[in-house]
């Protein structure tokens, strides 16, 4: 079975999503819908994000319907998924829209601004039958990816201990990312990656205990102890958007497993992307390594392996874990938990 996939929404993370799919088995991109008169042309060349190429003045569209109206996109039987690639406060309305129409959806972090929206969605794809998968994309990443099969397989033994960072400078190349309470603010629009992580590779906590700044009511910079039943599992997270302007973008992250400590650290550094410390493994005894993680290299390589996922899910007819809409709803009510926790300065319970 091939996936048939339509787009709704032709910013750049729409035409990430088009680029991506363009290397994915079982599965292709048919159909696209912009209101902007200029893409369904063809021409992309004002679609710029804040890694990557800029779209391209004569963009192959060979085989691939444009709508001007995603309402007939959602109408073509021929479509199996749709990827919905718009602004957050559009994700609940088109996803249901999606589902009621008989598509498979595949929509953009994070999965709503609001909790209440995010459990409809939930409600909606649970009455329609069609799978509502949530495109988390950090999973993918090779650095990323790598730790969580070595986890998964137990290779170096129980993980004892994580720590994470993820922070931004305030950005300045979006007019739309700077409106901080349309995103949700950096405890949502960014730190949401980490929360969705952790509960992917060390599960879902009981509760959180997070110390941070609050802005218009939400999170600008948190540091968050992640508390489980478990109590020799020790998790944490510092993430958020007051960064000096010359640090654009930094994560990294250190678990430390039975048998060996793992680092990896990396960031953009005025203009440089500067690896501080490759993926790299630090047992007890022997040598260190520094792991190929894999990864073709490709600009949009983790987002073809994470459509690749959603297209498979499709055709097993069973979400994978790592698109799950449950646990991408899991991290936002994480999220909450935490600017809670910021308010009064205790540990909250998660949902």
């Amino acid at each position: 079975m091939t996936v048939k996939i339509g787009i709704v929404g032709l910013g750049f993370m729409g035409m990430t999503h088009f680029e991506g799919a363009k290397q994915v088995r079982g599965g292709e991109v048919v159909a696209f819908a912009t209101r902007n008169e200029k893409k369904l042309a063809g021409d992309w060349s004002s679609i710029q994000g804040n890694f990557g190429p800029r779209g391209s003045e004569k963009t192959d569209l060979t085989g691939v319907t444009g709508y001007a109206d995603y309402k007939d996109l959602l109408a073509n039987p021929e479509i199996d998924m749709v990827n919905i690639c718009l602004p957050t406060e559009k994700h609940e309305s088109i996803a249901i829209e999606a589902l009621e129409a008989g598509k498979h959806v595949l929509v953009e972090k994070p999965i709503s601004i609001e909790l209440e929206a995010a459990e409809r969605m939930l409600a909606a794809a649970k009455k329609s039958g069609k799978l509502l998968m949530v495109a988390q994309v950090l999973p993918f990443f090779p650095e990323f990816a790598w730790v969580r099969n070595v986890v998964e397989n137990g290779t170096y033994g129980k993980l004892q201990a994580a720590a994470f960072r993820r922070v931004i400078a305030p950005p300045d190349w979006s007019s739309d990312i700077k409106d901080f309470k349309k995103l949700g603010g950096w405890g949502i629009d960014l730190h949401i990656h980490d929360n969705h992580y952790i509960g992917l590779l060390c599960g879902v906590p009981s509760k959180v205990f997070s110390r941070g700044l609050l802005k218009e009511g939400f999170v600008n910079h948190v540091c968050t102890q992640y508390l489980y039943d478990d109590p020799d599992v020790t998790v944490s997270c510092i993430s958020g958007g007051i960064a000096a302007g010359q640090l654009k973008f930094a994560h990294s992250f250190e678990l430390i497993l039975e048998e060996a400590t793992i680092q990896f650290d990396c960031g953009t550094y005025g203009d440089d992307w500067v690896v501080n410390r490759p993926l790299t493994v630090i047992p007890n005894e022997g040598p260190i390594e520094t792991p190929d993680p894999g990864g073709s290299g490709e600009w949009c390589a983790a987002f073809t392996d994470e459509i690749q996922a959603a297209v498979e899910g499709v055709q097993a007819g069973v979400a994978p874990k790592v698109l799950s809409g449950e646990l991408a709803c899991d991290a936002l009510k994480l999220c909450y938990a935490e600017a809670e926790s910021i308010q009064t300065a205790t540990p909250i319970p998660v949902g």
